[in-house]
């Protein structure tokens, strides 16, 4: 089947073309027919499916015919994440460059003057956050009583975020007879409960199992001490294979950490983050998109959404502490049929949340190197010994003796040892760790093999 089977436009046929898509992949089939037809859809797809261009194109063949009115956008999609609005804004100008179709993207850290008057001079679509759109609506600048069509992609990314209430506030705003269709990797009760609400006889689609990992990503687990974790990661990014990376971590104040480093270690790194500034954000992730930095370090505002291509590899440096997280990081790699890596750095004290990774995606994730040791107990949670206790050390008596020697006036008792002087421990790049201390083999070995056989 090609795009054209699917009863698109001539002029979205061209604009396809153009950027080399011949082929829709199998969301794409399956929903671009429905949401023509004016269909209610829920689409589950994983990320990297191509989800995003099963939903921008019928939407610029539907609004193709049709006039936008001040403040009264035509249709709405809500997105989680500032990136990712911008994301599907791109797409809609790719694909709608032979439509005279006007747009407005509605985002946090970003003048909220030019989005005003954008929306004042009348929009066809409206790409927002539910924070900014409702902001906007409060100061009376946006009337929803003339959008037609809504889309809310990402919806468990919502849930995790906190946007569900905002999503039915809005929802509520809207006109009763529209058009809905709602997309998500996953489909938690809170989320089927807000399907059932709000759309009306919806055709649903899967195209994989919820929360399964792409079958075109090589995955593995490193197990890491505490102290090796960084110089491991070093090594892997130093491998010849890695053309460009992500590096995941659950911390804002580590992804900066992290970067300076590797930029020491002279990696052309740069860094996401929620702490920056949008526009700071957006010129690192075309930065990256370029191939001026290779590296990304990122936190999990990075984590849904961004369309990278050829990205080679993703690292996990820090095991995510949700998840259904693991499956959205390491779908930055393997997308649209490529083939990718994913390697996840993992301490013993990760063991539980690698186990709820397991649970979630039905697989075990290969192991690569030994098991880290379990950290050893600090010196302060051992018992004391008699002497550092402030009593004095007993005497290898018998019993009764020792019990005259303890009735003696305390100042004849012999005085308790000198405590030992303390010895610093050496600094952690002076340490010697031996083969047990986590992986710390050759990086080639592992990372060109083929970790499905």
């Amino acid at each position: 089947m090609t795009f054209a089977d699917l009863g698109l436009s001539d002029e979205l046929m061209r604009a396809v073309d153009e950027v080399g898509y011949s082929e829709p992949t199998p969301i794409q089939k399956q929903a671009i027919p429905s949401v023509l037809m004016g269909r209610d859809l829920i689409g589950i797809a994983q990320t990297g499916t191509g989800k995003t261009a099963a939903f921008v194109l019928p939407m610029i063949d539907i609004l193709g015919s049709g006039r936008s009115r001040a403040r009264m956008p035509r249709s709405l999609i809500l997105e989680p994440t500032r990136e990712l609005a911008a994301q599907v804004a791109e797409n809609f100008e790719q694909y709608g460059k032979y439509h005279k179709l006007s747009m407005a993207l509605l985002i946090g850290g970003v003048s909220m003057g030019d989005q005003v008057k954008a929306l004042e001079k009348g929009v066809d679509v409206l790409i927002a956050t539910p924070g900014r759109l409702m902001d906007l609506f409060q100061r009376g600048n946006i009337l929803l009583t003339g959008c037609a069509l809504l889309v809310i992609d990402e919806a468990d990314r919502m849930l995790d975020m906190g946007f569900i209430p905002d999503i039915e506030d809005i929802c509520a705003k809207l006109p009763k007879t529209r058009q809905t269709l709602l997309f998500s990797a996953t489909m938690p009760a809170p989320i089927k409960k807000l399907a059932d609400k709000f759309l009306t006889d919806p055709k649903s689609i899967e195209v994989a199992r919820p929360a399964s990992s792409n079958r075109l990503i090589e995955q593995a687990l490193v197990p890491v001490t505490s102290r090796t974790k960084k110089a491991t990661l070093i090594d892997m990014l130093g491998a010849p294979d890695v053309k460009t990376a992500i590096v995941f971590s659950n911390r804002k104040s580590t992804v900066r950490d992290l970067t300076t480093s590797l930029k020491r270690a002279r990696f052309a790194a740069g860094q996401i983050q929620g702490d920056m500034e949008q526009a700071e954000r957006i010129r690192e992730l075309d930065r990256f998109k370029s191939g001026e930095v290779t590296v990304l370090v990122a936190s999990d505002v990075a984590a849904r959404g961004l369309d990278v291509k050829a990205v080679s590899h993703v690292f996990n440096y820090d095991v995510p502490w949700h998840p259904d997280d693991y499956i959205h990081r390491i779908g930055r790699t393997g997308r649209a049929g490529a083939t990718g890596k994913a390697f996840t750095l993992a301490t013993p004290d990760d063991d539980e949340a690698v186990a709820n990774i397991e649970k979630l995606t039905g697989q075990k994730i290969p192991r690569i190197g030994k098991a880290a040791p379990a950290a050893p107990a600090a010196a302060e949670d051992k018992p004391a010994p008699a002497s550092c206790a402030g009593q004095p050390k007993a005497a290898a008596k018998p019993a009764p003796e020792k019990s005259k020697a303890d009735a003696r006036p305390k100042a004849e008792r012999a005085p308790p040892p000198a405590p030992r002087p303390h010895k610093p421990e050496p600094r952690r790049d002076d340490r010697n760790d031996g083969p047990d201390e986590g992986w710390n083999g050759p990086v080639p070995d592992f990372l060109g093999i083929s970790l499905g056989g």
